[in-house]
């Protein structure tokens, strides 16, 4: 009987190699793996770089502003409110779900008009059950929030603007 409590205690290094080959195959940041009372997690820490802004044409002075600034946040695709915004896009590094704070009963971590410093966390992104923080690239102030509480959110989609 001792014997067999050895080897359920005994860690086993080929599985935790496949778990993280795992892990840089996918681009995953966490797995864990249960086999009936042994558990095995591996996580790596990923830090979220900011992608390069990528400008077209400069946008001409617009007519009908107006309008556009009474377009919905909701609809950030709408061409007319994405030459009325101004700043920097903070977007999403992956696919998943955006929340605005840590738990449903907790402060937003930001809101607009809110000085925020480089690495400060803006909101978080769960993909595949994992909570991923998305930082201020900069210091500056968040200008507008362009997604909603729980909202699903595409790779590339911005999710913040960010003003000096």
């Amino acid at each position: 009987m001792s014997d067999d409590k050895h080897k359920n205690d005994a860690i086993d290094a080929g599985l935790i190699r496949s778990l993280a080959d795992i892990l840089n195959d996918t681009g995953l940041t966490e797995i864990e793996v249960e086999r009936g009372e042994l558990r095995i997690r591996v996580a790596r820490e990923v830090t979220v770089a900011a992608a390069p802004i990528q400008y077209a044409a400069a946008p001409a002075p617009v007519a009908h502003a107006a309008p556009a600034a009474a377009a919905p946040a909701s609809m950030p695709s709408d061409p007319a409110a994405l030459v009325s915004r101004k700043g920097e896009e903070v977007k999403s590094p992956m696919v998943g779900t955006a929340y605005l704070q840590p738990s449903p009963e907790a402060p937003a971590f930001v809101k607009p008009g809110d000085k925020v410093k480089k690495g400060q966390t803006l909101l978080i992104v769960e993909a595949m059950k994992t909570m991923n923080p998305i930082q201020a690239p900069r210091d500056g102030v968040v200008s507008e929030i362009l997604v909603g509480d729980a909202q699903p959110v595409e790779f590339g989609e911005a999710l913040v603007m960010l003003e000096a």
